[in-house]
Formats: structure tokens, sequence, C-alpha cells
């Protein structure tokens, strides 16, 4: 078991969420389920939890209801060897009702903020030459979805 593990509060879909997640990531699985009992705050029987795993990264899902929306404060990052992997998160995280945004940000159609980056990004934004950094989080700032060929462009200018 991994030491520490995100907890999603969702307001009632965390099952289509977790199908939703395993339909994008084709490395997952869900390892329990739990139940509201018949004297707690859901309506008994009704999922009040899942755990699940992504690639290797376990997540817990709670219905826990309304009045707890994601934010940007928190969001997960998915790390993309080539502009095709960047491509199917960007569409498939954003499908159904997401909405795009800037520098590479998405939310998915439940509210939760992704990130679709590049692996190299970090390398180029904590390098020693200065000059590199600026270039690449100018370039980066002029996104949407992150372009992986203009992006390698900027670094080595």
């Amino acid at each position: 078991m991994q030491k520490i593990t995100p907890f999603l509060w969702f307001d009632t879909q965390a099952e289509e969420a977790v199908r939703f997640y395993l339909s994008v990531f084709k490395d997952g699985e869900i390892h329990t389920t739990t139940r509201y009992p018949e004297d707690g705050p859901g309506a008994p029987g009704t999922v009040m939890t899942i755990a699940f795993e992504l690639n290797g990264q376990q997540f817990v899902a709670l219905n826990g209801g309304p009045g707890v929306p994601f934010t940007n404060a928190v969001s997960l990052v998915v790390n993309c060897d080539s502009q095709e992997e960047i491509d199917y998160f960007w569409e498939k995280l954003a499908a159904d009702g997401g909405e795009h945004n800037v520098c590479g940000w998405l939310k998915d159609k439940f509210g939760m903020p992704w990130q679709i980056v590049p692996s190299q990004v970090w390398d180029w934004l904590n390098g020693d030459d200065p000059g590199k950094v600026k270039r690449v989080t100018a370039a980066v700032w002029q996104m949407e979805k992150l372009d992986l060929a203009a992006l390698e462009r900027a670094a080595e200018s």
C-alpha cells in the first residue's frame, strides 16, 4: 500500500467517475467498494467509497454529497512520453462536458483538474540554463494543449 493516497470527493458520481477513469487509463482496476449502512449519511446500500488504481497509483473516490467542488488548488498530472499520448489524454479526459484550459490544464466532466504534460518539461523548467527556462515557460503560457515539438524548439533555441 502506498503511504499517501489521493481521496477524491464526488457528490454522487464516484462510480461513474471511476468507470470513466478506468476507460481512459487502460492499466487500472477497482480494489474495493464500500456502501453506506442503514444509519449512514448516504442512502443505504449506495456506494460510499471505491478504492481503485490507475497506472500503479492508488486513489479512493467518495460519494460525500454536494458542496465540495474540485478546484485548481489540487490537480492530477499526467506525464506523457509523446505527442500522441498528450493528444490522447487531452481529448479523452475533457470529453463529454469537460473543458480545456491553458498551459496543459483541463477539467474533466466531473470538475477534476488535470495537467497533461510532456515528461521532458520538468527537466526543461528545472535546468541550469535560465534562458531555456524562460523560453519554455513562455511557450507553455501561449498554449492550451501542450505541443511537444514546439516546446522542444523553445528548449533548444
